[in-house]
């Protein structure tokens, strides 16, 4: 209890110190401040959260806070959220890029419950394959349901060999779950309003051309405090071929 109060006092200490947003950064905002929000109570308790080994060993880590009962399934979408990377693969953790989250079957599955997602990427491959402007997972990029716990000695050869494991908490329970199926899709317009400018998912996650925006620097504190090192350097795109 004293530890999550901890890390809330924390969190809250750096939004007032950020708290000038424009007005055409509140969404982006927003949905960064609700991811920050996810991971701490996700990793507050060990025996049920995501692994430290493979947390430590991931290079991005995806985010999609619940939205508000019924605004799932518009358009396909039932989710937005934001990926970010450690700079490099293997350095501090750095800018987001943000992202939405669909397919139909998957949709109705969570439909009108309050579920967020978490990812974690594991590899150089994985999160190339994330940058296309559309990408199936199970399809495009191998994706499985992630061991929860202390350790991921548990897990079979085929979590540990995954590009991509996934995770989802709904009603206070949080497990592994495959999200085979789903797209995700750039949301390049969110991208656009939080930086001020276009910038491409790749010179935001790989190339590292942007500095983290202030509404990202209480999300990048969390993850630096449950993991400050970890992931493998990126490789370049011809050698990840």
């Amino acid at each position: 209890m004293k530890r999550s109060k901890s890390c809330l006092a924390i969190l809250l200490g750096l939004w007032m110190s950020t708290a000038a947003f424009g007005a055409t950064e509140s969404k982006e905002a927003e949905r960064l401040r609700n991811a920050t929000f996810v991971i701490n109570e996700v990793m507050q308790t060990p025996e049920n959260g995501i692994p430290m080994d493979l947390l430590n060993r991931a290079v991005c880590v995806g985010i999609v806070p619940s939205e508000k009962k019924g605004a799932f399934i518009v358009g396909g979408q039932f989710g937005r959220g934001a990926l970010v990377c450690r700079k490099g693969g293997n350095g501090p953790w750095w800018a987001p890029s943000m992202f939405t989250l669909g397919g139909a079957s998957y949709g109705l599955q969570i439909g009108g419950q309050s579920t967020d997602i978490v990812f974690i990427v594991m590899n150089t491959g994985g999160v190339r394959k994330l940058l296309a402007s559309e990408v199936k997972l199970g399809a495009d990029a191998s994706v499985a349901a992630g061991p929860v716990g202390r350790k991921a000695e548990a897990a079979t050869d085929v979590l540990l060999h995954s590009e991509i494991l996934s995770y989802s908490r709904s009603r206070g329970l949080f497990a592994g779950v495959s999200l085979s199926g789903a797209v995700i899709r750039q949301d390049d317009e969110a991208n656009r309003r939080l930086y001020g400018r276009y910038y491409t998912p790749e010179q935001i996650l790989i190339d590292a051309e942007v500095n983290p925006p202030d509404a990202a620097k209480p999300l990048d504190s969390i993850l630096t405090r449950f993991s400050p090192h970890g992931g493998a350097p990126f490789v370049t795109s011809t050698a990840a071929k």
